[in-house]
């Protein structure tokens, strides 16, 4: 049985709080609580947690048993981007044939020397408008501005996220930090500045920062991106698939689609 959540008592938060998936659902709960329409948590059988946000699912520690009425839910709400855990997400693949599953990795961000001027050309609190404009050319089915940035000055005043960019042209924001557990996403740079290593310079001060506070960072990278990681030196930590919609029309520019916490 699926049942929204209404209460704050009725939301297991100290399970959200065991994992990756879990603390990103936590953080929007801290962010927005349980009264926005767009942002809600369910009960999901007999200890699952699903939060529906915008156009994304997040289910936390469903059972299989729980797939076929999950699939009712999400043929309902057709979200664009569901994470799940598995075999959950193996059943839901064969029972909902519109989504297609895409592979991806988590990575850790491993400090690294970078030279002592880097953070002088670190601006810790851009201007929104600048980072809508380096995200918008790198993922080109971004949501509208008005949107993103209503829901990212929100996050940021909440405490949950914090955005950075470099030298102006490259970005990159703590989607949350939860116990000192950091997902990083958000990875953009200007076309005009690609090649010239601003986003390898700029990550690896990123995971020293983060690093010198005591906290263990992380970000997901789809397969185009993973080999870049791995050149960085970042260390691959665990790999999973996400069910994304397939619209055809659309087909290739929906893999670039924008997600909270994806590079």
């Amino acid at each position: 049985m699926i049942r929204q959540l209404v209460t704050d008592s009725e939301l297991n938060t100290a399970l959200l709080r065991q994992s990756w998936r879990g603390r990103k659902m936590y953080s929007y709960y801290k962010a927005y609580g349980l009264d926005y329409s767009f942002c809600q948590f369910y009960a999901v059988g007999e200890g699952g947690i699903l939060l529906r946000l915008n156009d994304t699912v997040l289910i936390c520690d469903a059972q299989e048993e729980d797939a076929e009425e999950l699939a009712v839910f999400l043929r309902m709400h057709r979200p664009f981007r569901v994470e799940c855990n598995e075999p959950v997400r193996t059943q839901l693949a064969g029972l909902l044939p519109e989504y297609r599953s895409l592979h991806r990795t988590m990575f850790q961000l491993v400090p690294d020397a970078v030279a002592d001027d880097v953070e002088d050309a670190v601006e810790f609190n851009p201007p929104l408008a600048d980072v809508y404009e380096i995200l918008k050319a790198g993922f080109p089915n971004l949501q509208d501005y008005a949107m993103w940035l209503t829901d990212t000055s929100h996050r940021c005043r909440h405490g949950v996220s914090r955005v950075f960019t470099y030298k102006g042209s490259t970005t990159a924001s703590i989607m949350f930090d939860i116990d000192d557990s950091v997902l990083v996403g958000q990875v953009a740079t200007r076309p005009e500045a690609r090649g010239l290593g601003h986003a390898r310079i700029f990550l690896r001060w990123l995971a020293g920062f983060l690093a010198q506070f005591g906290k263990t960072a992380v970000l997901y990278a789809l397969d185009v991106r993973e080999s870049f990681y791995r050149e960085i030196g970042f260390t691959a930590l665990e790999t999973e698939y996400v069910l994304e919609l397939m619209e055809q029309e659309q087909d290739n520019l929906q893999k670039g689609r924008l997600d909270n916490g994806n590079s």
